[in-house]
């Protein structure tokens, strides 16, 4: 029986989203001095203000008000009037030093390896239903809000647009889990308050109200659903019709919004993060982390692999779990779950055993690390519109790796500049397909 399935997302300017963005902007400073930094930076944003929180050790410095004051300029606060702005908010900082209990468990030396930062399972989830083995749900609705703010950005149509937004979409799937129809698509945009009553009555304020939703239902039609179709492919545009339910600012008008309309927390927005609510989520935020934290590198692993398994066409979808103990290099343990869609004549068991025997090793710590280059700044970009699913690319980025050099009882700082090329979303590659064709002999 055909079923519906729902995904949201949410913009960069959400309050949540802020907070992450933070985050791993302020990961992304340390790593471009001291690669071996260790950092798990929560940010709190609300009215006015900016909390940051947490265990940091590295030989870098930096000047955290200025990064988060630059961060919440890109993302467009930039106006007293929201009552959250890059140049008037405060910055509180609470960073603290590592706990050296956990430090001991993860550091690596010459007597062990790099242990797991923390225990807890983490998931990988990959589907055949779009080109970047992504629920389609999730793709459309990372589309409409990030395309929501391209507009924005450029300035030229729907001018009245603030930095906070929301999307959902609702598709329906047929018995084969094939996409038929897109059946709803909600969109919540914070504006200016662009109409003005004509005076103070409930009436006119009512009308002006309406007039603004219907202005922004017209554009978003108009503008925003032709920009998200050209990013799909052809062959899913048929999935638009006219008779999407479409609810475009639903509460009427939406113009307090971000931290002053709501609180933000890093780690809030994990599903938005990861799947869209498919597959499974270990519960683990990934923002303001050093890979050495599993919660993040090894769901990027996670998803590596599940993506190489459909890919390979071992199966149309593939759920990957792994698991770790604290200060343990190796993981506790690898599961596979196809869903039912397996193209080869092997259990789910079966094939978890398999990618145990041969992948495990993959999955420990310094090896995801070093795989997918998590030493280096490349984690601001994953802070909005998902962790997953996105184009895998090199860029050259500057570094300035500081050491510390000690001659005659005296240490000295040591600056090193450089540009460097590292791999963005490394994770996304298609670079074990052939290995798994090997393995289980197609």
């Amino acid at each position: 029986m055909p079923y519906l399935f729902t995904s949201e997302s949410v913009s960069e300017g959400h309050p949540d989203k802020v907070a992450d963005q933070i985050s791993d902007a302020i990961l992304d400073a340390m790593l471009s001095q001291d690669p071996d930094s260790r950092v798990a930076c929560e940010t709190l944003v609300t009215t006015g203000l900016v909390v940051l929180a947490g265990e940091i050790t590295t030989n870098a410095y930096i000047d955290v008000q200025d990064i988060a004051r630059k961060t919440i300029d890109e993302i467009g606060y930039t106006r007293d009037e929201y009552q959250f702005s890059s140049k008037s908010c405060a910055v509180i900082s609470s960073l603290h030093s590592q706990s050296p209990d956990i430090a001991q468990g993860v550091d690596e030396d010459n007597s062990k390896e790099q242990g797991a930062g923390d225990q807890g399972m983490m998931f990988g989830y990959a589907t055949s239903e779009t080109d970047n083995f992504m629920p389609l749900t999730l793709e459309i609705a990372h589309l409409l809000v990030h395309e929501l703010a391209a507009i924005r950005k450029a300035g030229k149509v729907m001018t009245y647009l603030r930095p906070d937004s929301k999307s959902q979409v609702t598709i329906e799937y047929d018995d084969n889990h094939l996409p038929v129809r897109i059946d709803a698509i909600v969109v919540s945009t914070q504006h200016d308050d662009f109409v003005k009553p004509a005076d103070d009555s409930v009436k006119a304020k009512k009308e002006a109200e309406a007039k603004m939703q219907a202005k922004i239902q017209e554009d978003i039609l108009h503008y925003l659903i032709p920009a998200v179709k050209a990013k799909l492919p052809s062959r899913l545009h048929l999935l638009f019709n006219e008779a999407i339910k479409y609810f475009i600012n639903p509460t009427g008008v939406f113009i307090i919004g971000g931290p002053h309309g709501d609180s933000g927390l890093t780690g809030r927005k994990i599903i938005v993060d990861t799947f869209g609510g498919r597959g499974a989520h270990g519960g683990g935020a990934f923002s303001g982390k050093d890979p050495s934290k599993v919660d993040r590198s090894a769901a990027y692993a996670a998803r590596h692999l599940a993506k190489n398994l459909v890919a390979a066409g071992i199966s149309n979808q593939a759920l990957v779990q792994v698991s770790y103990a604290i200060g343990v290099a190796e993981p506790v343990s690898i599961n596979v779950n196809t869903y039912g869609t397996a193209k080869i004549n092997l259990t789910d068991g079966e094939i978890s055993e398999l990618i145990s025997t041969h992948f495990k090793n993959d999955f420990k710590p310094k090896a995801i690390i070093d795989r997918f280059q998590l030493k280096n700044p490349i984690y601001s970009v994953t802070a909005a519109y998902g962790h997953m699913g996105r184009a895998c690319t090199e860029k050259e980025v500057n570094v300035s790796y500081v050491s510390i050099r000690e001659e005659n009882g005296v240490k000295e700082e040591v600056r090193t500049n450089q540009t460097k090329k590292v791999t963005f979303f490394g994770w996304e590659k298609l670079d074990y397909v052939d290995k798994l064709r090997s393995v289980f002999n197609i």
